[in-house]
């Protein structure tokens, strides 16, 4: 990955300006730990997150980055590493600093900042950027966007990307992975759910699910519950567990991130039926 190349993120004019000075801060900390640390330093597990799972540098250093944007502009943060910061605002910045972490560190160039504006408990604009190319996907509550999903309604033939079979809450997700690929058309792992799920708003692909194993947060999640949605999509947990917003990072759910309601449920179903 030849650093020097990376484009800038290319925001809309109109995006909030806290989430674009977050994600342009995300951007900036992601390309100094890509130049001046190796693969092992950007790895170093520093500590514990507040989601449960080990915070490693890269991850540090560009949460690091987007917290000073937060609190520049006095809003709460939920974030995966630090958790919640209350900053007495009605509105709270929950963000994913850098979704494929592991992507990130090894110099795979597939990585993300995500990010929505939550205002008394409800998604009001959301953003994601794939760090490495500076695309970027975005939607604010009630208005139009351009962009659609490719509409798929079926699991017959789709293109699906999945998290990796993984032993979870509910067991060895092996089987689930096997009887969805199996239906499938193209089968994709990419590390990066925000990405996958930026993907699938814009038709690139027609689904992304967890296959059973409860790995998604809701900073995971929340801002595909605008910009999938907005484009015809549909986002769910492949329980039924309602994706509300919540301080409360060790809550887990199977995200479901599809091209339309019937996909969506189709492949909720599998995976309940399976598991």
């Amino acid at each position: 990955m030849t650093v020097t190349a990376l484009p800038e993120p290319a925001l809309p004019a109109d995006l909030n300006p806290i989430l674009a000075e977050a994600c342009r801060a995300a951007s900036t900390a992601a390309r100094h730990a890509w130049s001046a640390l190796d693969r092992q330093a950007r790895a170093e597990e520093v500590r514990m997150g507040a989601d449960g799972t080990p915070t490693m540098r890269i991850d540090e250093l560009v949460e690091d980055a987007i917290v000073a944007v937060a609190e520049a502009h006095r809003i709460n943060v939920l974030s995966e590493e630090v958790g919640f910061l209350d900053h007495g605002s009605a509105r709270t910045l929950v963000v994913d600093p850098l979704d494929g972490s592991a992507n990130a560190a090894a110099g795979v160039p597939l990585s993300c900042f995500s990010g929505a504006l939550v205002a008394d408990g409800t998604p009001v604009e959301a953003l994601t950027c794939w760090l490495e190319t500076g695309r970027s996907i975005s939607a604010r509550a009630g208005v139009p966007v351009t962009y659609r999903t490719s509409g798929r309604t079926a699991l017959a033939g789709s293109a699906l990307s999945m998290l990796r079979p993984k032993v979870g809450a509910r067991g060895d997700t092996t089987g689930v992975w096997t009887a969805l690929s199996g239906r499938a058309g193209r089968v994709r792992i990419l590390s990066t759910s925000c990405l996958e799920s930026m993907l699938v708003a814009d038709g690139s692909i027609d689904a992304f699910a967890d296959p059973g194993s409860d790995t998604h947060r809701l900073v995971d999640l929340i801002a595909a519950q605008l910009i999938v949605p907005a484009a015809g999509g549909h986002v769910c947990d492949a329980f039924g567990r309602d994706l509300d917003f919540s301080h409360d990072l060790t809550r887990r759910y199977s995200g479901v991130v599809a091209a339309s309601r019937d996909l969506a449920e189709e492949i909720g179903a599998l995976i309940t039926a399976t598991i």
